[in-house]
């Protein structure tokens, strides 16, 4: 598998105001002061909040890269689940620690298209963090409890046409990635699934194992055993390529709905005004994480790519998404409050 790293190119646009300003957040500090940081980081361990319950993409990364991080910080890595309201508690949480690089916060793509969906936040999604590494990508994908008894995704799409409103699908959160995707496969297929939020990956998944709703709309990674084990049927993933995992299994474009793809990021933010050395050292070490062998085949174990980038690059990445996904909100008419 390919390890990717991130070359300042996600979309054509220049980076915009609030990329600035993100990189601005992990400049300006004295020589001396880096100097006095990077020697005495990390004293104590260190907190990574996941804003999500356990099982869920974020969760299963974040995991995965703290433990890695412990051996190499000489530190614990302790793992915080603080899930609720679309990832936007934990993500508070993180926004209000201090900014000594001992409160860290895992976020997805999620994080970019939460704005777009909650006309009010107790944080701002840039001026409030500061960005520290990029970790991977993968695809989502759209499976059913097998009991619907449908064997291809064309199957799904006739049933939900002929039946408009009539069928649901659980995604991770409202307002985050799973909706996007679900909402753009509606877009695009002709269809009129009914969006049902949880609160993670994790219990949207057990209620379509257990039959409570009949269509999943998740990423791929925390999906994976239970396809594996009959208790869900795949019928597409939402990458541009069928996944080395499964190669058995359609991307959607393939499966019915031409042009469909839509991914899913992970990566670290720190809070605002975390020092240059700081954010410096821990990119540092996530990256040459990401790019180790055992890593590669882990991600791929996963149907997922380590991708990594700078963390003025992330920055941009964040900034261009804000962007795009607000555009993705107005057209489809997504809102949450």
């Amino acid at each position: 598998m390919e390890n990717n790293t991130y070359r300042g190119c996600c979309t054509a646009r220049a980076p915009s105001a609030p990329a600035c300003i993100v990189a601005l957040t992990v400049c300006l500090v004295p020589a001396h002061t880096q100097a006095q940081v990077d020697s005495a980081y990390p004293t104590r361990p260190l907190r990574i909040i996941v804003p999500f319950p356990p099982g869920g993409s974020n969760d299963i990364v974040g995991r995965y890269i703290g433990q890695k991080l412990t051996a190499r910080l000489g530190q614990q890595i302790v793992i915080d689940n603080r899930a609720g309201a679309d990832a936007i508690i934990g993500t508070h949480l993180a926004a209000t620690a201090a900014p000594d690089g001992h409160t860290l916060l895992i976020i997805s793509t999620t994080h970019t298209m939460t704005p777009a969906t909650h006309k009010k936040l107790p944080y701002d999604p840039v001026r409030s963090f500061t960005p520290v590494a990029l970790i991977g990508t993968g695809p989502v994908m759209v499976a059913t409890f097998p009991g619907l008894q449908l064997s291809s995704l064309k199957d799904l799409i006739t049933l939900a046409r002929a039946k408009p409103g009539a069928l649901h699908y659980a995604s991770s959160s409202a307002g985050g990635v799973t909706q996007f995707a679900g909402e753009l496969f509606n877009m695009m297929a002709g269809t009129k699934l009914v969006h049902v939020a949880y609160k993670g990956g994790g219990p949207a998944i057990a209620d379509v194992v257990g039959g409570h709703v009949p269509v999943l709309v998740n990423t791929l990674a925390p999906v994976l055993p239970h396809v594996r084990a009959g208790r869900l049927k795949i019928h597409g993933v939402g990458s541009a390529r069928r996944t080395a995992v499964l190669p058995e299994v359609p991307t959607i474009a393939e499966a019915g709905v031409p042009g469909y793809e839509a991914s899913i990021w992970w990566g670290i933010l720190g809070p605002a005004k975390l020092p240059r050395p700081i954010a410096a050292r821990i990119n540092a070490q996530v990256s040459s994480i990401v790019r180790e062998a055992e890593s590669v085949k882990w991600f791929a174990a996963q149907a997922a790519d380590p991708l990594t980038a700078t963390p003025e690059e992330f920055g941009q990445i964040i900034a261009a998404d804000l962007t795009k996904w607000a555009e993705v909100a107005k057209k489809a008419g997504l809102s949450v409050q």
